[in-house]
């Protein structure tokens, strides 16, 4: 598979012609839109493709990988390039097929609390659609990502303590593989038994296996209820020792995130809030009007019983809307701090017991570096995120930063946790997929190998090289 460093493969004249005379002016080969979809939101070095196309159908796709592995150039699939870990950059050149404009709802099935959509289309612009039915789609991770690009990377954000990921939220997909043929992963029963879960391989598979064009969603009532919380505590650790006594207790939290005081701080700065500096825990309750004031009342004794400095609700849905706006524009907080530099944002996730261990001992790491590091987490399912916020071209800084990095994955290897709990390996985690699956890389690899045997599917990316 390629690296930063594989020879570039670009697209021959014969298949330019071949792609223009198919979707014609959605062609591009201009060197600012190959530029936007050679990188993601994230540190990584821009790695551009040499041609752009923008298809708007399954069958478009189909012809597009058709006419690539005609001429094996390499094939990388582009939604709205939220990733963090470098998994759009196009490591061996070829072309980038983006999926943006495939953005339609194509059945929402209210009896059955279901939806099939497109890939381009996003979770806001779903959740939108469906609000006169009364049901919502809840996996959020913050951006303003496409729902194919969610199931390719298998992420999740602040409500998968509750609703779980795009793991346990897909139902079925329509793939174009390697050869252009065109499959169904699954049907819309709860539950099959027939055959390989092939809906499960491909979703986090990071379009290395085949492009996803299409998702089957399971869909939620929307809550009678909804309260939101801001607590504070005097240290992270007792900040998350109580998430984990919440958890325990069983407690219904919809979300629970975590922001230490260095985020909190670059919260005020970008967002013009009051919020104390200090380690910070944001709720959300949700149910029935009954359910959700004895979820508030437990949640309420369990953080005082760990030296909680405050804890203030908020019922209003403008004021709830907020918080989690705040919380979401984290990333850019941030990278407010120090405007000239990039975010390198790396997560982990671990058994929850292990958690309080695992945030306190990265916490003493932190204090030790020389740039502004942020804390927050989905914490809830025992998943938390650094934000490293370091300038790429100084090399003793990203050594630094690659030294902490390092230690904080090694440090949830060895809890039994994952080196990514919702960003996907990309090209940023492969150096841990061997120390955290061991044997298991190969078997992965055959599977690779046998989906594409070219290997022209987003090469270059969660396998490390041979």
């Amino acid at each position: 598979m390629g690296t930063h460093n594989a020879p570039q493969i670009s697209p021959t004249p014969t298949l330019l012609d071949a792609l223009r005379e198919l979707i014609g002016e959605r062609l591009s080969t201009s060197r600012a839109e190959c530029e936007q979809h050679g990188r993601g939101e994230s540190y990584h070095q821009a790695l551009p493709p040499g041609a752009v196309c923008y298809a708007e159908s399954t069958s478009e796709v189909s012809t597009i990988v058709k006419l690539c592995a005609a001429q094996r150039v390499p094939i990388i699939a582009f939604g709205a390039g939220t990733s963090l870990e470098g998994h759009v950059g196009a490591a061996m050149g070829g072309v980038c097929i983006d999926l943006s404009r495939m953005q339609r709802i194509i059945d929402v099935r209210p009896d059955d609390l279901d939806v099939t959509v497109e890939a381009g289309v996003t979770r806001t612009q779903l959740n939108a659609e469906l609000r006169t039915t009364g049901l919502f789609f809840p996996v959020d991770p913050g951006g303003e990502s496409t729902l194919g690009g969610m199931a390719a990377t298998r992420a999740s954000g602040t409500n998968a303590v509750r609703y779980g990921t795009m793991r346990e939220n897909v139902l079925n997909l329509t793939v174009v593989m390697a050869d252009g043929q065109v499959i169904k992963t699954g049907g819309r029963a709860r539950k099959s038994a027939a055959g390989y879960d092939l809906t499960r391989l491909l979703v986090g598979s990071e379009g290395t296996l085949g492009i996803i064009t299409e998702v089957t969603l399971r869909l939620y009532g929307i809550p009678e209820t909804t309260c939101a919380a801001v607590c504070t505590f005097p240290t992270i650790a007792a900040a998350v020792s109580s998430v984990v006594s919440i958890i325990q207790y069983g407690i219904p939290v919809s979300r629970v995130e975590l922001l230490d005081a260095r985020t909190v701080q670059a919260v005020n700065r970008f967002s013009q809030m009051g919020l104390t500096e200090t380690p910070t825990l944001f709720f959300e309750f949700a149910g029935s009007p009954a359910s959700v004031a004895e979820q508030v009342e437990l949640t309420q004794e369990i953080v005082e019983s760990n030296g909680a400095l405050g804890f203030q609700t908020a019922a209003d849905a403008d004021a709830r809307s907020e918080l989690w706006r705040v919380r979401h524009n984290v990333h850019y907080a941030m990278q407010s701090m120090r405007p000239n530099a990039r975010i390198w944002s790396t997560d982990v996730c671990v058994p929850i017991s292990a958690l309080t261990q695992c945030i306190a001992e990265t916490a003493e790491d932190v204090a030790k570096v020389s740039f502004f590091v942020g804390v927050v987490g989905h914490v809830g399912d025992g998943n938390f995120h650094l934000g490293l916020v370091v300038d790429p071209d100084n090399e003793a800084e990203m050594a630094e930063a690659e030294a902490l990095n390092e230690r904080v994955v090694e440090r949830a290897l060895a809890l039994d946790g994952t080196c990514t709990g919702e960003h996907g390996i990309g090209l940023g985690k492969i150096k841990y997929m061997a120390l955290e699956h061991g044997a298991a890389v190969g078997v992965m690899r055959l599977i690779k190998q046998a989906l594409d045997p070219l290997g022209l599917m987003n090469p270059g990316k969660v396998l490390p090289e041979v």
